[in-house]
């Protein structure tokens, strides 16, 4: 059978490589096109256009890239019936991928979707959208389920994919060797895969560096963005920060050999989590796009950790909170073994409530059983 995939997003390319294995393994004869990134590429199939050019990341930023983003959705469209599959895949990226389902549905297409939007975090009106547009909903949050039933819409729950990547191995001897580091402990800093996340990120992240000279900070590179694109940033930044080095798409082996880490709110702080590291969760938005969120978003906290934990497991700075004292006090306080342990129960928890292994494999078999029953 042929399969369309849409993952615009660096996570979304992750999950989708391993749903392509999955098919394959369930569809001897799949036939994939997709959008996504190097690692569904690698897993087979044809790479139409690559996430790097389709995050964007703000309710501002959407509008100023609007005549791109709409420029996209026109030709996907018009891929999609040339192509003529048996399946329509959409993996999260909801702005994007709602538009093209509801579409794709009027089209006559099999619409699935894996990886459900956070319509329970904000504008859950939206669940009568999907209804309307998709035959079937792959969920990966343990509390997904309740929340689609309240509106009478059955999904499969088939766990976390992330469970399918990350795993307890330690990171290679040589790993400290090859990317030039010392024996100091490190403190990773994940400043997100966007320009404009990294951008806003970076920089107060490196300027907490100086009190803490004992350690050394490493920048985990993301896989989508040039290391001439970190260097301009460093440029910037004070004498006291030259010291911090970067390791481009290396992340889990990063994380693995850090005391703590720095992360960007986002699918980030659930793999330092799952990993094993005591983190701090930030976020800053433009100011504009800040406003409307606040007015939108109705659950308590914004990481996927505390989230998935129903408490604060990790300190999140949002905003105007996420500054140069805030973050080193926090920081400072995650170095200390009380606030290690306490952190780490609250993960051991996390792990619990995402289940086995196999997410993607699982999705694959049931896309490719309703597909049959069809």
């Amino acid at each position: 059978m042929k399969y369309y995939i849409i993952a615009g997003e660096a996570s979304g390319d992750l999950h989708g490589s391993n749903l392509i294995r999955g098919l394959r393994e369930e569809d001897p004869e799949a036939e994939c096109r997709f959008w996504g990134g190097d690692l569904m590429e690698a897993a087979g199939g044809q790479l139409v256009k690559h996430y790097r050019g389709l995050a964007f990341m703000g309710f501002a930023e959407v509008v100023m890239n609007l005549r791109t983003i709409l420029g996209n959705i026109k030709f996907c469209k018009k891929d999609i019936l040339e192509y003529r599959p048996d399946a329509l895949i959409l993996i999260d990226y909801p702005g994007f991928n709602l538009r093209i389902a509801k579409w794709a549905r009027a089209q006559g297409l099999k619409v699935y979707y894996y990886i459900s939007p956070q319509l329970w975090a904000w504008h859950s009106s939206r669940v009568h959208g999907i209804k309307a547009s998709v035959d079937r909903m792959f969920v990966i949050l343990p509390f997904e389920e309740a929340f689609y039933r309240k509106y009478d819409y059955e999904v499969d729950f088939v766990g976390h994919p992330l469970m399918d990547v990350i795993d307890e191995k330690p990171a290679r001897e040589s790993f400290r060797e090859e990317n030039g580091l010392s024996g100091q402990p490190i403190i990773a800093l994940l400043p997100g895969s966007r320009k404009q996340e990294i951008e806003r990120m970076l920089g107060v992240m490196l300027e907490i560096t100086p009190a803490f000279p004992e350690y050394q900070f490493v920048i985990a590179g993301a896989p989508s963005q040039p290391e001439g694109f970190y260097r301009e940033i460093l440029d910037k930044a004070a004498p006291g920060v030259r010291r911090v080095k970067l390791v481009s798409n290396q992340a889990y082996t990063l994380l693995r050999q850090a005391e703590a880490a720095l992360v960007t709110s986002g699918t980030a702080t659930l793999e330092t989590a799952l990993i094993g590291v005591p983190q701090v969760v930030c976020y800053r938005g433009s100011r504009l796009s800040y406003l409307i969120a606040r007015r939108l978003v109705n659950v308590e906290f914004i990481a996927l950790a505390n989230l998935i934990a129903g408490k604060e497991v990790v300190k999140e700075l949002i905003q105007s909170e996420f500054n140069p004292e805030n973050l080193e006090k926090e920081l400072g306080k995650i170095l200390t073994p009380e606030n290690r342990r306490r952190i780490k129960e609250g993960y051991a928890l996390i792990r619990e409530r995402l289940g086995k292994p196999g997410a993607s494999r699982r999705a694959a078999q049931l896309i490719v059983k309703y597909l049959r029953q069809e």
